[in-house]
Formats: C-alpha cells, sequence, structure tokens
C-alpha cells in the first residue's frame, strides 16, 4: 500500500498577469501555474490546496496550500530550486516541507493579514503598477484610522461584500489601521498610505469596498462615523463601489497566535518609522 505524504507550500506572486488564485479552465492562475510545475517534477496528478481565493490582479507576499503525493521528496532544498526554475517569474515558491498528515491549510488558517496601498501624489510613478494611485486630494491618516476603528470586533459585513454565494456574512476583524509613509529620493517625493487589517476571514471584495468607503468618505469630508452606519445597514449598496484590485495584497497568512503576530507587527512598524 503507498504511503501519500503531505506538503506545505508558502508563495508570493505579483497579481497583475493572473486572473486570481483559484483554477479555472484555459485562464492564466496561480493554482494552474504551480499545479503544472508540481506535475513535471512528480510523475503523479497533484492538486493543491490553498488558504483562500484571490481575485485577479491582486498580489500576495506569503500565501500558503498543501497538496498530498504518493512520492517522497527527499531533498526539499534542490526539488525547490527545479520548481522556481519552472515557475515563471511573478510567481515564486519560497518554503516547502511536509506536513501532518492531519494539517489543511484553509481549514487551519486562524488569520489573513491584507494590505491595501496608495499612492496619495499628484504624479503617478511608472515604476508603481501595484497600487491605487489618487491625485484628487491629500487623504487625513487620523480621519482614515477612525474610519477603521469602528469596523473592529465581530461583525456582519453584508455591507462590504459582492455577490457571492456564501451566506455566512459574519467577520472577526482583530486590527485595522493605516500608516502615512512619505519617500524622499532627490527632487522627487514620493507618499503612501498603507492601510492594514487582520481579520480571522474575509468576504468576496470585501477590503477593497472598505477602502472605496473610505475615499468616499474623504472626497466628501464626511463625518468617519459614517463607516460605523454603512456597516450597520448590512446592505451593500449602502455602501460605495470597490476599488482597483491592484493595490491589494496578501500579506501573511497565520496558523498561530493573532495576538502575538499584530504585537510584533506594530512592533516591526514602529521600528521601521524611526529609521526613516
Amino acid at each position: 500500500m503507498l504511503s501519500i505524504k503531505k506538503y506545505i507550500i508558502c508563495f508570493e506572486f505579483l497579481g497583475l498577469d493572473f486572473f486570481g488564485s483559484q483554477k479555472q479552465p484555459d485562464k492564466r492562475t496561480v493554482q494552474n501555474e504551480i499545479e503544472k510545475a508540481l506535475c513535471t517534477l512528480i510523475k503523479d496528478k497533484i492538486n493543491i490546496i490553498i488558504s483562500g481565493r484571490t481575485d485577479a490582479k491582486v498580489s500576495a507576499k506569503y500565501q500558503v496550500a498543501h497538496f498530498c503525493t504518493s512520492e517522497t521528496i527527499k531533498n526539499t532544498d534542490k526539488f525547490l530550486y527545479h520548481l522556481n526554475c519552472i515557475l515563471p517569474s511573478d510567481l515564486k515558491i519560497f518554503l516547502l516541507k511536509e506536513v501532518k498528515p492531519d494539517f489543511h491549510a484553509q481549514k487551519d488558517a486562524k488569520y489573513k493579514h491584507y494590505r491595501y496601498t496608495i499612492q496619495n501624489d499628484h504624479v503617478a510613478s511608472v515604476f508603481l503598477k501595484q497600487c491605487l494611485f489618487y491625485p484628487y486630494a491629500e487623504l487625513d491618516i487620523e480621519r482614515i484610522n477612525q474610519s477603521l476603528s469602528y469596523l473592529i470586533g465581530h461583525h456582519d459585513f453584508s455591507s462590504f461584500k459582492s455577490n457571492s454565494d456564501n451566506p455566512y456574512n459574519d467577520c472577526h476583524i482583530y486590527y485595522a489601521g493605516a500608516i502615512k509613509e512619505e519617500i524622499n529620493y532627490h527632487e522627487k517625493r514620493q507618499n503612501f498610505i498603507f492601510i492594514d487589517i487582520i481579520g480571522n476571514r474575509f468576504l468576496y471584495n470585501m477590503v477593497r469596498t472598505i477602502v472605496g468607503q473610505i475615499l468616499k468618505i474623504e472626497r466628501n469630508n464626511l463625518s468617519p462615523i459614517v463607516m460605523k452606519e454603512v456597516l450597520l445597514k448590512k446592505d451593500r449598496s449602502a455602501a460605495a463601489s470597490v476599488v482597483s484590485p491592484l493595490g491589494l495584497s496578501l500579506e501573511y497568512v497565520g496558523y498561530d497566535d493573532v495576538n502575538k503576530y499584530i504585537e510584533n507587527f506594530i512592533h516591526k512598524r514602529k521600528v521601521h518609522n524611526e529609521n526613516i
């Protein structure tokens, strides 16, 4: 009887030229590319289970999946090297290791961290395709954080969910905050807004709709409490339209203590700001 091995892979990708992460016929997706590469090296039919789907053009810096095979990967470093030689330049796997048979990349995930990046300048940078360009007005970071504060906790996020077959709309947001960062390069100054949201789960287009609502509040000089009002209505028509997927990135998928992760994240951000 063949022994089945289970492996975890952690990977990153630039979403610009992908039609999302989930397998689709005749479409370039992350799952299609990884499974094709794995099947080239493993003479077995491989199906990967990803921690969750990401939409077209959304990127990921730390996504997780698992797969099962009857073959034993004896030298994971060598295997990983050859695997990345096969994979396209906008998709790379940085970790591969055997895990226990009961591990499940999707069901065992405890939290996810998404980041939305906005370039808040009058002139867009030609090097920054993976962010939202917002030249219309200078965004107020304090007001944005006040708007985000109403989302923290366990809520029904129906107002921020695009059409989906999933009837379960409750999510628990552990952290929601924004920072402003200015980068000066010779005579050129660039201003960025980073919006970070960490939660146990996310609905379809949820983060992009939240960012759209933030921009609507700022553009119309509305009170930040409008975010809470929209949330409590549990009505998608009450919220703003979704913004571009180009600014969205999956930063991390966590299987450990979320409070410790948030503590470390805030500490690293503080150290980074002090060193700028």
